[in-house]
């Protein structure tokens, strides 16, 4: 399940420094761009969906944060689903993340891509990936404190980037800069103004908030490294009551700046509010605020999946070269697995048709949903928990299971939601199979199915 001297081996950080890394791993091209897709389907009522995914992502990390001061594992999430329910949720749960981490990586090094044809439309995208990819690996690769100063300082300029935005915004609407366009401002007041869709407009649009909050499972598996376990709480308190602050503020001044049916899924809010307003340099700003963000986002998700890798091969639930580590640190068999991974990745969403690969990512996203759950019914079985503590599981289960739901009402996200069924089908009858193996009689000398028989 993870060895102390692995815990050991990281240095240790305190609460601001794992809210920070938190923030890092959180913000990126899924906000900035997915919040058009969220605004063009709910209108103003796009920031309710951002409300209530911030509400459901604490809910699932303080029940996180909880299994872990009682118990801290390298493993995380996946552990505690393994110690709750037995061998096959831990193996169920830690490659289903895994898959959808890959595909995730997929997506925003192909997105890194086109960000940065934007300045060079001459050169090839898979030229880009691969400087991408190569980049994010050294990051990898230089160990977990160059990690934590790479990620830290990404937050810090994605932070002050919304900041920025908030701060021209409100500039902007002043009349103090840019062009003000003819229409006369006007703040949605009424139930058609608000909700122009109605539910069916907010409810496929949840799965975007959510999508603004996914992370935190990064976070759980950084938790291990803090000097004071008990802080892991606070962490959240700070990381999410941020991040709900600046995507709220954000989005509603762009709502107010841009006709929200106006709004195309093809340019981030953000840019279409400056642009509209004729702030001079802002697409050029932005873009590279855009190559930030999945930057970090994508270096954080090479992080999770090199270290979930480790961690099944520890568990011999992968084969048993990826938990090797060259001079006890780098664990450079995982970060081998996961980068031809990421190439195939890559490769795919460049010869697939846009749309198709966009369905398998948005089913990558549901998936990680469905390890949210895992989590939650975890924390029931295995802390114990007070009347309010019970009422907020609930509540989490509940909202998770209604973003799900609800992407079933949208085109773009309906078929993601039938790929990640067949994705966590082919997991399932895996781990059946698998099961039988767990289930025979071991002896000390009883090898695993991924360990190699010595003769």
């Amino acid at each position: 399940m993870g060895s102390n001297a692995e815990k050991n081996a990281e240095k240790k950080i305190n609460w601001l420094q794992l809210a920070l890394l938190g923030v890092a791993a959180t913000i990126g091209t899924g906000f900035f761009l997915g919040s058009s897709i969220a605004i063009q389907l709910a209108g103003p009522s796009a920031i309710f969906a951002y409300i209530i995914a911030a509400i459901g992502t604490y809910f699932v990390y303080e029940a996180l944060a909880k299994m872990t001061i009682a118990d801290p594992q390298t493993g995380s999430f996946r552990t505690y689903a393994s110690k709750a329910f037995g061998h096959w949720a831990g193996f169920t749960s830690g490659w289903v993340y895994w898959g959808s981490e890959i595909l995730i990586m997929g997506s925003q090094l192909t997105a890194l891509g086109i960000f940065t044809q934007f300045w060079l439309p001459g050169v090839p995208l898979w030229i880009f990936a691969a400087v991408y990819a190569a980049l994010g690996i050294l990051v990898i690769l230089l160990g977990s404190a160059s990690f934590d100063r790479v990620e830290n300082v990404l937050a810090v300029m994605k932070v002050a980037a919304i900041l920025m935005f908030i701060i021209l915004a409100i500039i902007a609407l002043l009349g103090f800069i840019g062009v003000k366009p003819p229409e006369k401002l006007t703040v949605p007041h009424t139930y058609g103004g608000i909700f122009p869709n109605g539910a069916k407009g907010l409810l496929p649009a949840l799965i975007y908030g959510f999508y603004g909050f996914g992370g935190i499972e990064i976070v759980g598996l950084l938790t291990v490294r803090l000097k004071k376990m008990t802080d892991a709480t606070l962490t959240g308190k700070v990381m999410l009551s941020t991040l709900t602050i600046i995507y709220v503020t954000s989005i509603g001044l762009a709502i107010l700046m841009v006709p929200w049916d106006t709004i195309s899924t093809e340019e981030s809010p953000f840019v279409s509010a400056l642009t509209r307003y004729r702030i001079p340099f802002v697409v050029n700003i932005f873009n590279g605020v855009f190559i930030i963000a999945g930057f970090s986002t994508m270096v954080a998700s090479m992080f999770a999946v090199v270290r979930i890798s480790t961690v099944l091969a520890q568990d011999n639930d992968a084969p048993a070269f990826l938990g090797k580590k060259i001079h006890d640190k780098v664990a450079l068999p995982a970060i081998t697995f996961m980068a031809f991974w990421v190439i195939v990745s890559v490769v795919l969403s460049l010869l697939m048709p846009g749309k198709v690969y966009e369905y398998f990512t948005t089913a990558a996203g549901i998936m990680l949903l469905y390890n949210w759950l895992f989590i939650l019914a975890s924390y029931g079985r295995l802390e114990e928990l007070t009347g309010f503590q019970q009422f907020k599981r609930f509540s989490g289960i509940i909202l998770v299971g209604l973003v799900i739901f609800g992407t079933l009402f949208h085109t773009t996200s309906r078929p993601g939601f039938f790929i990640s069924i067949v994705f966590v089908a082919i997991v399932a009858i895996i781990t059946f199979f698998m099961r039988n193996h767990w289930n025979k009689p071991k002896t000390p000398e009883a090898p695993s199915l991924f360990t190699k028989i010595k003769r």
